[in-house]
């Protein structure tokens, strides 16, 4: 199946399905995807601050993360970029509260609208899969970044991505997709630094070709040597001198 690309004022990017963003919204993602994605990177930390004044949101959707973000890391300026502005002006009203310190982007991740080391936390969660250029994506990620700044980084791999379910419902270019290893090595190849207790690979029930119901029902727990379906990491923007 060959995913649409819609070219229009922004990047070339593939449209989401209706069915993708009518589940953006949904309290499904927000508890059993956002959530454990943010909980689990918040642990993957390196010598977490108290807080990160300029927190990037890259990808933010219908804006789900953006309260999240300003909880756990208490910024004095939040970014909200997406490449659709329909779901950009979503973000702008589902966070009307936090409004006086929120800026709205309308851009590509490959070809973002911020200064160089300018950002101190940078969130990409679920939004890697769905990118054209993956590699310009990520040398666009180190550059905004302050040197110290952090990649909180959540993606599904290419055996996710490329299973039934996902092909059915959701869009994605799918020649672009990768394993967990290829991932952390993009973003290695970036320049980032990723120290092994940085990463995690969930196996959570909604990644699974069988949505984990071999586990609920009966009982049979997911073999040890199963292919990685998600990989959670923290990449840290070395200062200059290292």
């Amino acid at each position: 199946m060959t995913a649409p690309i819609a070219f229009g004022s922004a990047e070339p990017h593939v449209p989401e399905t209706a069915f993708g963003k009518w589940f953006l919204q949904t309290n499904t993602w927000t508890i059993h995807v956002l959530d454990r994605a943010l909980s689990d990177l918040q642990r993957l930390i390196p010598q977490r601050l108290s807080s990160y004044p300029v927190v990037a949101d890259v990808g933010c959707g219908f804006g789900r993360s953006l309260g999240k973000l300003n909880t756990c890391f208490k910024p004095q300026r939040l970014i909200a970029m997406d490449i659709d502005p329909e779901m950009l002006e979503a973000t702008a009203r589902e966070n009307i509260d936090l409004a006086e310190k929120t800026e709205f982007i309308c851009c590509s991740s490959s070809n973002i609208k911020l200064a160089d080391n300018s950002v101190d936390l940078l969130f990409c969660h679920q939004t890697f899969h769905h990118l054209i250029d993956q590699e310009q994506a990520i040398r666009e990620f180190f550059r905004v970044l302050k040197p110290g700044g952090i990649l909180l980084f959540a993606e599904s791999t290419r055996r996710y991505i490329h299973s039934w379910v996902i092909r059915l419902l959701f869009r994605h270019p799918m020649d672009v997709q990768k394993t967990a290893p290829e991932y952390l090595a993009l973003v290695r190849s970036a320049g980032f630094a990723v120290a092994d207790e940085s990463l995690s690979y969930p196996y959570l029930w909604w990644c699974r070709k069988d949505l984990g119901m071999l586990e609920k029902i009966l009982r049979l727990k997911p073999s040890n040597d199963h292919e990685e379906t998600l990989i959670n990491l923290v990449a840290v923007k070395p200062p200059p001198d290292q």
